[in-house]
């Protein structure tokens, strides 16, 4: 997932164009094939062939459209372009006639991101409603359809928001780093966020080459917590047959600061007893296994809402 390009001023949303072309590079060297939104949908829950790569912008910034875009073109690689609708032509952001020249591309495919990009999370269960059908209507006006990919804004969402997700849209996706694999929930898929300090060519190589940490479970299912219980109780339920669970380790920072989780794991049952509360506004867990060389990993982001 990628935001801005060549904004410099914006570290935490930006990737330097010129590493960003390294990664295309890397993947390419690597033998990974992009994959198309369309084909991912049509083969989601399907466990065939090799890894591939799917390639997400978020917010439809302008520089975006000067700076990745030329390239993409050229080399026709498929991504989604995720839009916020409000922001739309505003200082910073893509036109409405660019992100539909963008859209006439049979290799893009446009997601849905909201209208207004704000902290929905801390929204009412019907201002949200009132948000996404605002884009809705809009982008009907001005693209002739609703797009059926959604992604929450920054990556946050309550197990109501994921309800709705759930009848309104194809999949969604979150901004919780993991790589999607056949069991992973529709509605809260995970993604790689790429910025300058995680953008690295070292680390960008270690996340192409990492696997997905199967689970059947994941508990709590609400992913907003509150006072009276942050910190969440908090496990994961793996298949049977899963492998060297016994090797794996988790960081998270609770009470703000990222240290080593303190894990118990009985049978296929792995439980983490978290040292204090998570602060605001965002509480994270990153878990890994080192399976016989191979590195699998999944995180999980709560969201810390003050009662």
């Amino acid at each position: 997932m990628y935001h801005r390009f060549n904004e410099n001023k914006y570290p935490s949303t930006n990737i330097r164009i010129e590493i960003f072309l390294e990664h295309l590079k890397l993947i390419k060297d690597l033998d990974y094939n992009f994959i198309h939104a369309n084909d991912f949908k049509k083969n989601f829950g399907i466990a065939k062939g090799r890894k591939k790569i799917l390639l997400t912008i978020d917010d439809g910034f302008k520089s975006f459209y000067d700076s990745a875009w030329p390239y993409l073109k050229k080399e026709k690689i498929p991504f989604i372009l995720f839009v916020s609708t409000e922001p739309v032509g505003k200082k910073g952001y893509m036109t409405w006639d660019q992100i539909k020249e963008i859209e006439r591309e049979d290799f893009v495919v446009i997601g849905h991101h909201s209208h207004t990009h704000e902290y929905l999370i801390e929204k009412s269960d019907a201002e949200f409603i009132e948000d996404i059908k605002k884009a809705n209507s809009i982008f009907q006006n001005k693209l002739g359809y609703i797009p059926d990919l959604f992604s929450y804004p920054f990556g946050e969402y309550s197990e109501f928001m994921r309800n709705y997700a759930s009848k309104n849209f194809s999949f969604a996706f979150g901004q919780h780093s993991g790589v999607i694999d056949v069991n992973k929930e529709k509605f809260q898929l995970p993604r790689f966020p790429i910025n300058e300090n995680y953008g690295k060519i070292e680390r960008f190589k270690s996340i192409i080459k990492t696997y997905p940490l199967e689970y059947k479970n994941l508990f709590p299912i609400e992913k907003k917590i509150y006072d009276q219980n942050n910190p969440p109780e908090f496990y994961v339920e793996f298949f049977e047959n899963q492998k060297n669970i016994k090797n794996i380790s988790c960081y998270s920072n609770e009470g703000g600061k990222w240290e080593k989780s303190n894990i118990n794991i009985k049978e296929n049952t792995l439980t983490v007893s978290f040292r204090e509360p998570f602060l605001p506004r965002r509480g994270r867990i990153n878990c890994s296994l080192n399976d016989n060389g191979k590195w699998r990993w999944f995180g999980t982001q709560f969201i810390v809402n003050k009662n």
